[in-house]
């Protein structure tokens, strides 16, 4: 156990890459990642688990095929797995993800966009 808090905004200032999650914290068998946004990600889902967004600067957008979640810092959702979505930033957004050990962040889409797993900062 550290005697010492996590400074988000310290970890942030760590990396410059957009939609590269790096993970914080582990509580159980799920992580703690921060990211930051910028442009459109790929439309993808999650078979197995559900995604929370919790966004701490900026703004985005949650899209499904059927609707749009606008979101701004001090705002969280839950996208129920399973669900095609994707999130668009226009201008840099950080948010906190927070979802099981080992989820890809594209989920089955793949691609450019897929970062590397367990990457902690």
């Amino acid at each position: 156990m550290s005697d010492t808090a996590i400074n988000l905004r310290d970890k942030l200032s760590r990396f410059a890459e957009h939609w590269s999650p790096r993970v914080v914290a582990e509580m159980n068998d799920y992580q703690f990642k921060l990211a930051k946004l910028q442009g459109e990600f790929v439309w993808h889902s999650h078979a197995d688990t559900d995604e929370v967004f919790i966004v701490l600067e900026g703004e985005m957008t949650l899209e499904f095929r059927d609707k749009c979640v606008p979101m701004t810092a001090g705002e969280m959702y839950v996208v129920p797995k399973g669900v095609e979505h994707r999130p668009v930033a226009r201008e840099e957004c950080s948010v906190m993800l927070v979802e099981p050990r080992g989820v890809v962040n594209t989920g089955e889409a793949g691609g450019g966009y897929t970062a590397p797993n367990d990457v902690w900062v």
